[in-house]
């Protein structure tokens, strides 16, 4: 993959990113089946130490430095915080709230970024054509959800995995800021997803410890698959590949993907878990397709030319 910086998605980056929402809808199924036998914090642990592992194969064999520059330590470690408490309020807040209703908070993350990318790059601005279309897109994801929400149908603290959902939202769109306002925009994906595994896998199992959470005695082999599904495609190929999006294409016009995934989640829900297939799945599907090509094509500002050096170019 290059190095250079574009202005507009195209087409691999289209292709990369429904490839990724594809899996992150299958990714909340992973998680909730696999709460069953390990717990939240040392699951989510376990997942960023073994997908940290295989990041650090894949940059000696790569070639690439293991050690990170000083200069980008503050940003590193704040992102690897952040990291670690948004996954885990996700992964707590799935014990006392249903899957779908996690996702739909979740996924308002994309506001805190398209909120926070005016103040690094004045040009990610969002126009009044593209906030119709992101506005469009989430709407219609709360749309697909709503049947769920005139009951509380997992248990009274419900309220409380609702709440978790949103803070994970909240810490995942400041991760991305993070990523994009600090050195960390200077560095490799590799290194600034090496930060973010490592920081996370250390706060989150001492975390696990500290609160009295046991590791299974003998977990059954489909947990194990799970886990290794979940540390393999989704810890270290995907956050790869988005992180490198992150760095490489407009954040606003990327993070309105990831709205995509709540209705792959559903649809895997269907073919999983035999969910039924609603018309306000239908409906979500085409507002969320609607919402991506107004943010994408409509509206754009033009952009001057900015060197590669500018902080414009690189935040």
């Amino acid at each position: 993959m290059s190095d250079d910086r574009r202005a507009q998605l195209d087409a691999r980056a289209v292709a990369l990113l429904l490839g990724c929402c594809a899996i992150w809808g299958l990714g909340q199924v992973a998680i909730k089946l696999t709460l069953a036998e390990i717990p939240p914090l040392l699951q989510s642990a376990a997942r960023s130490a073994g997908a940290a592992m295989l990041l650090l194969a894949w940059m000696r064999w790569r070639g690439l430095p293991i050690v990170p520059e000083r200069a980008t330590w503050r940003g590193g470690v704040l992102a690897g915080v952040l990291f670690a408490a948004e996954f885990a309020c996700m992964f707590s807040g799935l014990q006392f709230t249903s899957a779908s209703r996690m996702v739909v908070f979740l996924y308002t993350a994309p506001f805190v970024v398209a909120l926070g990318m005016p103040f690094i790059a004045r040009s990610e601005r969002l126009t009044p054509w593209q906030a119709v279309g992101l506005a469009g897109a989430f709407g219609g994801v709360v749309w697909a959800f709503a049947e769920g929400f005139s009951a509380a149908t997992t248990g009274p603290r419900q309220w409380l995995g609702d709440a978790l959902g949103i803070a994970a939202a909240v810490l995942w769109g400041a991760t991305t800021l993070v990523m994009r306002g600090s050195a960390l925009a200077r560095t490799s994906a590799e290194m600034s997803l090496l930060y973010q595994l490592v920081v996370s896998a250390v706060l989150l199992g001492l975390a696990g410890w500290g609160i009295g959470e046991r590791w299974p005695v003998a977990p059954q082999a489909a947990t194990w698959g799970l886990l290794a599904f979940q540390t393999v495609v989704i810890t270290f190929v995907t956050y790869l590949i988005w992180f490198w999006l992150v760095r490489h294409y407009p954040a606003t016009q990327i993070s309105v993907f990831t709205l995509l995934t709540p209705i792959f989640g559903l649809l895997a829900g269907v073919w999983l878990l035999a969910e039924p297939l609603t018309a306000r799945l239908l409906v979500a599907l085409v507002a969320v397709c609607g919402g991506i090509w107004l943010v994408s094509t409509r509206g754009r500002r033009p952009q001057r030319p900015v060197s590669a050096s500018a902080p414009s170019a690189r935040a």
